[in-house]
């Protein structure tokens, strides 16, 4: 009986805001857009500062982890991003094999290490005891 009442109710509703819609195009289309591209706007205004302001900020949590990690690893190691400033070094002629191979042990040291972050992995099941 209740649901009966609630539809009946809704479907009224309905009907109304559709009567609306039509005679506000037939009377004044004109205003009637202008109505409903303002409310669109201020919509995605609200939309937009919503979104700025709250729901941006919150991130999962594996990635504020890595992130952290990341930082971490950067300050330990003193890593810093130079690739953009690097300029290409003239080849000498006159340069060793040792000399080459050291630097190159040099670089593969200084390789920023991040730390393991424990995920959700779920354990392993114990086949042998199906």
């Amino acid at each position: 009986m209740k649901k009966t009442i609630t539809s009946a109710l809704v479907y009224f509703l309905i009907g109304l805001a559709i009567l609306g819609f039509v005679t506000a195009l037939i009377t004044n289309a004109l205003g009637f857009l202008t109505s409903l591209l303002l409310s669109l706007t201020i919509g995605a205004v609200i939309f937009g500062l919503v979104y700025f302001f709250l729901i941006r900020k919150r991130q999962p949590n594996d990635i504020r982890k890595y992130r952290k990690a990341v930082k971490q690893s950067k300050q330990k190691y003193n890593y810093r991003n130079n690739y953009s400033k690097m300029q290409p070094t003239p080849i000498k002629q006159n340069t060793s094999h040792k000399k080459i191979n050291h630097s190159l042990k040099q670089n593969r040291k200084n390789i920023p290490q991040l730390r393991v972050i424990n995920g959700n992995k779920q354990k392993k099941k114990n086949r042998a005891s199906l």
